[in-house]
């Protein structure tokens, strides 16, 4: 994976047609890169972007960002209750508990 202004480009390799091809994973709108080399796909990835940005500028839209850090999870009525009833027990609010556990989880 390669990161640029926050963005997360996915590369993989297609042995038959021995060249590397990359999206940009953390957006909604299609990014796509290739090249031959390890330099090659980190120019095209890094060129990419910069003209997904550029395209957003030019029709004055905003770019769409990586992530907010805000998304909903909808789950059962007992797994709330009982999410609630942890964060409680550990003096937390159900955010922190919640970001909290999900930090741990992906260590």
């Amino acid at each position: 994976m390669m990161e640029y202004k926050g963005y997360i480009g996915k590369v993989e390799f297609d042995d038959e047609a021995n060249i590397f091809h990359g999206e940009v994973i953390n957006l909604r709108d299609i990014v796509t890169f290739q090249g031959e080399t390890v330099a090659e796909i980190r120019k095209a990835f890094i060129d990419s972007m910069d003209d997904y940005l550029e395209f957003c500028e030019e029709r004055g839209e905003s770019p769409e960002k990586p992530y907010s850090g805000k998304f909903m999870v909808r789950v059962e009525p007992e797994l709330h209750k009982a999410v609630a009833m942890h964060a409680k027990m550990d003096h937390k609010s159900l955010n922190a508990w919640v970001h909290d556990t999900l930090a741990s989880a992906t260590v």
